[in-house]
C-alpha cells in the first residue's frame, strides 16, 4: 500500500478538547502525520501553550478557546475554521464529563451537563462541520466514546445513555453522509489514564478491579487510544465506515 495511505500531510483536522488526554494524544498524533490542527478547549492558557509546543515542533497549528456546549462559541470555532482553511478533513469529538452517582441521585442539571457536554455539543458540533467536510471529498469523522456505551459499568447511567447515543449518532451519520464520502468511526476506550479519571486510579482497591477486568493487566496510556483512532481518519481506512473500535485490553470479551 502505498505510503501517502498511511499520512495525514495535507488534511486539515478539527478536534474538540485538544488540550490533555486522549484529546492532546490526537492532536500529537495527528500533527505528527502531517495533517494541520486545529484545536478547541476551555483554558486558554493551557490551549496556548499547547500550540507553541506544536508549532516549535514545526507542526501546523491553530486553536480557539471556548466551551463546545456554549452554542455561540460552537457557531464561533466554525467561522474560524472556514475562515482559515475554506474546508476540512477530519473532525474529532473527543469532549466528554462525567460525574458517578447513582441513578436516582442525580439533579436535573447533573444529567443536563453530563448529557449536553457528551451528546448534544457532538451532535451539534457535526452539523456545523458538515458543509466544510462535504467540501473535502473524502473526510472522516472520529466520535471518542467509551466501553461505558457498550456495557454496564460503574460510570453512572447517564454517561453511558450519551455514549451509546453517541454510537447510534456514528451509525446514523456513516450512512447518511456516505453520498458525500465522509466516513464516521468510533472508538470505545475502556480506563485510560487521562485527568477524567485519575482521581480513581488512585485509589488501590478500584485499580485492582479494573486490572482484574482487562486481560492486559494494566490501564491504557492516551497515546494507545490516538493511534487507532487515527488510523480510522486516515486514507488507509477508506473502506471503513459506521464502526466501532474497542480500545480496552480486551474488557469486552472477557468472560469469566
Amino acid at each position: 500500500m502505498p505510503k501517502q495511505k498511511w499520512s495525514l500531510a495535507g488534511k486539515k483536522a478539527f478536534i474538540t478538547g485538544g488540550t490533555k488526554g486522549i484529546g492532546y494524544a490526537i492532536a500529537e498524533e495527528m500533527g505528527e502525520l502531517g495533517a494541520s490542527i486545529f484545536i478547541v478547549a476551555r483554558e486558554e492558557r493551557l490551549l496556548s501553550q499547547r500550540l507553541q509546543a506544536w508549532q516549535a515542533k514545526g507542526y501546523d497549528a491553530h486553536g480557539q478557546a471556548g466551551d463546545i456546549v456554549n452554542k455561540t462559541d460552537r457557531v464561533e470555532f466554525f467561522e474560524e475554521v472556514e475562515d482559515l482553511w475554506g474546508s476540512l478533513d477530519i473532525l474529532v469529538n473527543n469532549v466528554g464529563t462525567n460525574i458517578r452517582k447513582k441513578t436516582v441521585d442525580y439533579t436535573t442539571d447533573e444529567y443536563d451537563e453530563i448529557l449536553t457536554t457528551n451528546l448534544h455539543a457532538a451532535f451539534d458540533i457535526s452539523r456545523h462541520a458538515y458543509p466544510l467536510l462535504k467540501k473535502s471529498k473524502e473526510a472522516a469523522v472520529l466520535n471518542v466514546l467509551s466501553v461505558a456505551g457498550l456495557a454496564h459499568l460503574r460510570t453512572g447511567s447517564p454517561y453511558a445513555m450519551s455514549k451509546a447515543a453517541l454510537l447510534q449518532l456514528t451509525k446514523n451519520l456513516a450512512v447518511e453522509w456516505a453520498k458525500d464520502n465522509i466516513r464516521v468511526n468510533a472508538v470505545a476506550p475502556w480506563y485510560t489514564k487521562t485527568p477524567l479519571v485519575e482521581h480513581l486510579l488512585k485509589d488501590r482497591d478500584y485499580l485492582r478491579d479494573i486490572i482484574s477486568r482487562t486481560p492486559l493487566g494494566r490501564v491504557a496510556e492516551p497515546e494507545e487510544v490516538a493511534a487507532p483512532a487515527v488510523f480510522l481518519c486516515m486514507p488507509a481506512a477508506s473502506y471503513i465506515t459506521g464502526q466501532c473500535l474497542t480500545v480496552d485490553g480486551g474488557f469486552m470479551v472477557h468472560g469469566f
